[in-house]
Protein backbone atom coordinates (compact mmCIF):
# COMPACT_ATOMS: atom_id res chain seq x y z
CA UNK A 1 0.00 0.00 0.00
CA UNK A 2 0.85 3.58 -0.58
CA UNK A 3 -0.15 6.28 0.89
CA UNK A 4 -1.29 9.23 -1.22
CA UNK A 5 -1.29 12.67 0.20
CA UNK A 6 -3.39 15.62 -1.51
CA UNK A 7 -2.51 19.07 -1.26
CA UNK A 8 -5.10 23.05 -1.65
CA UNK A 9 -7.27 22.35 -4.22
CA UNK A 10 -6.16 18.77 -4.79
CA UNK A 11 -7.52 17.80 -1.82
CA UNK A 12 -11.13 19.63 -2.34
CA UNK A 13 -11.58 18.29 -5.46
CA UNK A 14 -10.85 14.87 -4.60
CA UNK A 15 -12.65 15.31 -0.88
CA UNK A 16 -9.60 13.68 1.09
CA UNK A 17 -6.87 14.56 2.78
CA UNK A 18 -5.13 11.37 2.41
CA UNK A 19 -5.58 7.63 1.45
CA UNK A 20 -3.96 4.65 0.53
CA UNK A 21 -4.37 2.67 -2.16
CA UNK A 22 -2.53 -0.22 -4.09
CA UNK A 23 -0.69 1.15 -7.36
CA UNK A 24 -0.81 -1.34 -10.12
CA UNK A 25 2.94 -3.12 -10.77
CA UNK A 26 2.80 -1.85 -14.19
CA UNK A 27 3.17 1.71 -13.20
CA UNK A 28 6.38 2.36 -13.00
CA UNK A 29 6.49 6.46 -13.45
CA UNK A 30 4.95 9.53 -11.87
CA UNK A 31 3.47 10.70 -15.41
CA UNK A 32 1.87 6.71 -15.35
CA UNK A 33 0.84 7.10 -11.93
CA UNK A 34 -0.98 10.10 -12.71
CA UNK A 35 -2.71 9.27 -15.66
CA UNK A 36 -3.82 5.79 -13.85
CA UNK A 37 -5.32 7.76 -10.92
CA UNK A 38 -7.10 10.50 -13.00
CA UNK A 39 -9.30 7.52 -14.25
CA UNK A 40 -10.23 6.24 -10.60
CA UNK A 41 -13.28 8.31 -10.78
CA UNK A 42 -15.09 11.84 -11.64
CA UNK A 43 -13.24 13.51 -8.64
CA UNK A 44 -9.76 12.02 -9.38
CA UNK A 45 -10.33 13.08 -13.04
CA UNK A 46 -11.31 16.59 -12.41
CA UNK A 47 -8.52 17.14 -9.68
CA UNK A 48 -5.62 15.69 -12.29
CA UNK A 49 -7.13 17.71 -15.51
CA UNK A 50 -4.17 19.28 -15.97
CA UNK A 51 -1.97 16.80 -14.59
CA UNK A 52 1.34 18.98 -16.03
CA UNK A 53 0.65 21.47 -13.25
CA UNK A 54 1.03 19.97 -10.63
CA UNK A 55 3.82 18.57 -8.27
CA UNK A 56 4.48 15.68 -7.70
CA UNK A 57 7.13 14.12 -4.38
CA UNK A 58 7.54 10.87 -3.79
CA UNK A 59 8.89 9.84 -0.11
CA UNK A 60 9.50 13.86 0.63
CA UNK A 61 11.18 14.66 -2.23
CA UNK A 62 9.91 16.75 -4.84
CA UNK A 63 10.55 15.04 -8.72
CA UNK A 64 9.36 15.26 -12.03
CA UNK A 65 6.99 13.38 -14.17
CA UNK A 66 9.07 11.58 -15.53
CA UNK A 67 10.83 9.99 -12.27
CA UNK A 68 10.68 6.31 -11.74
CA UNK A 69 8.05 5.11 -8.68
CA UNK A 70 10.74 3.02 -7.41
CA UNK A 71 8.09 1.65 -4.76
CA UNK A 72 7.76 4.89 -3.07
CA UNK A 73 5.77 4.47 0.52
CA UNK A 74 4.35 8.29 -0.07
CA UNK A 75 3.29 10.19 -3.15
CA UNK A 76 2.13 14.03 -2.51
CA UNK A 77 0.20 15.83 -5.30
CA UNK A 78 0.76 19.41 -5.08
CA UNK A 79 -0.93 22.30 -7.10
CA UNK A 80 1.09 24.96 -9.07
CA UNK A 81 3.04 26.76 -6.27
CA UNK A 82 4.00 30.46 -6.17
CA UNK A 83 6.38 32.81 -4.87
CA UNK A 84 7.67 35.53 -3.47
Amino acid sequence: MTKLLYFSWVRERIGLASEERDIPAEITSVEQFLNWLSQQGDQYENALTDAASLRVALDQTHVTADAPLNGAREIAIFPPMTGG
